[in-house]
């Protein structure tokens, strides 16, 4: 058998899994502390895509199923455990991230729900739905829940990481900084620490965002956090250009953990900008039938693009999943935007890219609506928000080439922005721009 037909195999064993690909979910680090002892506690973070930051969620699909099921297994006995219904919610909002599939948002929901009629304030039921707004990418409820789990408990530190995974969403980086900063001060670990890390990473302080990661591996005891730590050090080292190095630790990350699925695409991503495409593609093959999130997705039809093959069954699974994530209350139009603008219609580009800055003005959404309106054909227009995409000094290659081509399509001085992408990321191919975006 072929590599293109086993490709061909496990991406129809990953349409029949009925997967959605998740774009920004975030789930919330109150699970582990609300849990009842009979129940496993949920492992440590894993990647989420571009703009998610870096959030937690299980790492392991049985053992979020475990979880589950033993909380279940205590609501049957316990049924006005409001803690547990709680728990319960986060569960299924980890669920989600980790299945790639959003019908556990609705489970929720439900979950969230019972706790909140059983107590209504809680720091955990508000803090839950705070997790489920910022999943179903509604940032500014994800805001103001937080706020209120806060005022609620002033000292739980997971409110303060959904606050702070939702002000980056929304574009308010102070906002952000102080709400990791607090969580740092009251909870010291992984999860603050590559909170702070992927903070500083969006300032363009590399070599701090590289130490904090180090500082939260220190910290790391889990299997799954030692993957998690590891995997986003080697994101940092891919891109800035050194493969050797990123593959190093994509490796030591499945050491510790092998099934952590964000190595395996982070090996078959450093394959692809290496130039071993089969073996990209082979890898990412992989990925796509394990976990089809809509980054993976995009990323291998591009490998295939590169290798000359059609890409029609990845882009037919990228639309299933748009549809399975709106049936279930998660709208992603900045993954819209970004595909659109590279492989569809400018137009519907413009239009998701339009969309996603109203709801959420990052420097994510202001490059993919600078990148659309230019593909549109409207580069004037397009220039203010690649120069707000750049501003702040993110050392993003893929934001600095959109900059640098719209405004060499302006007749304006581009050699800056050109000099910044080989100068972030030396291996940056614009024929592959999914490889190039943040994971």
């Amino acid at each position: 058998m072929s590599h293109l037909d086993r490709r061909r195999g496990r991406v129809r064993a990953a349409a029949v899994m009925g997967a959605g690909a998740l774009g920004l979910a975030l789930a919330v680090t109150a699970g582990a502390t609300l849990l009842p002892p009979s129940a496993p506690s949920p492992a440590a973070p894993v990647a989420g895509p571009a703009s998610a930051g870096r959030a937690e969620v299980p790492l392991s699909p049985a053992g979020a199923a475990q979880t589950v099921s033993s909380l279940r297994e205590r609501l049957k006995r316990l049924p006005k455990d409001h803690q547990a219904w709680a728990a319960l919610g986060a569960a299924y909002v980890q669920q989600a991230r980790i299945t790639a599939d959003p019908s556990s948002y609705t489970k929720a929901e439900e979950a969230l729900n019972r706790s909140a009629a059983l107590a209504p304030g809680d720091f955990a039921v508000l803090t839950g739905r705070a997790a489920l707004a910022a999943g179903r990418h509604e940032f500014a409820v994800a805001t103001g829940l937080a706020r209120q789990a806060i005022t609620a408990n002033p000292y739980g530190a997971a409110a303060y990481g959904v606050l702070a995974d939702a002000r980056t969403q929304l574009g308010d980086y102070a906002g952000a900084t102080k709400a990791v900063r607090r969580m740092m001060d009251l909870k010291p670990g992984v999860a603050s620490f590559t909170r702070a890390s992927y903070d500083a990473e969006l300032r363009g302080d590399v070599r701090e965002a590289r130490r904090l990661l180090e500082a939260a591996l220190r910290d790391a005891f889990a299997p799954e956090d030692v993957a998690y730590c590891r995997y986003y050090l080697g994101e940092l080292a891919l891109r800035s250009g050194d493969l050797q190095r990123a593959g190093q630790m994509y490796d030591e990350a499945l050491r510790a953990f092998p099934d952590f699925v964000p190595a395996l695409a982070g090996r078959a991503r450093a394959e692809a900008l290496g130039g071993r495409l089969d073996r990209a593609a082979a890898g990412y093959a992989d990925v796509v039938a394990r976990l089809p999130l809509s980054q993976y997705v995009v990323e291998y039809g591009e490998v295939l693009l590169k290798l000359g093959e059609d890409p029609g069954e990845q882009w037919t699974l990228l639309r299933a999943q748009k549809q399975l994530m709106a049936a279930n209350g998660v709208r992603d139009d900045l993954t819209w935007a970004e595909f659109e603008a590279d492989h569809g219609s400018p137009a519907e580009a413009v239009r998701h890219a339009e969309a996603e800055y109203v709801k959420n003005p990052n420097m994510a959404a202001a490059d993919a609506l600078a990148w659309a309106l230019h593909k549109a054909g409207r580069s004037r227009e397009a220039l203010p928000y690649a120069k707000k995409a750049t501003a702040r000094g993110w050392r993003n290659a893929l934001a600095y080439y959109h900059r640098g081509t719209i405004e060499r399509a302006l007749r304006r001085d581009s050699r800056h922005s050109f000099t910044q992408v080989k100068d972030s990321n030396p291996r940056f191919s614009p024929t592959m721009p999914a490889l190039a975006r943040f994971s």
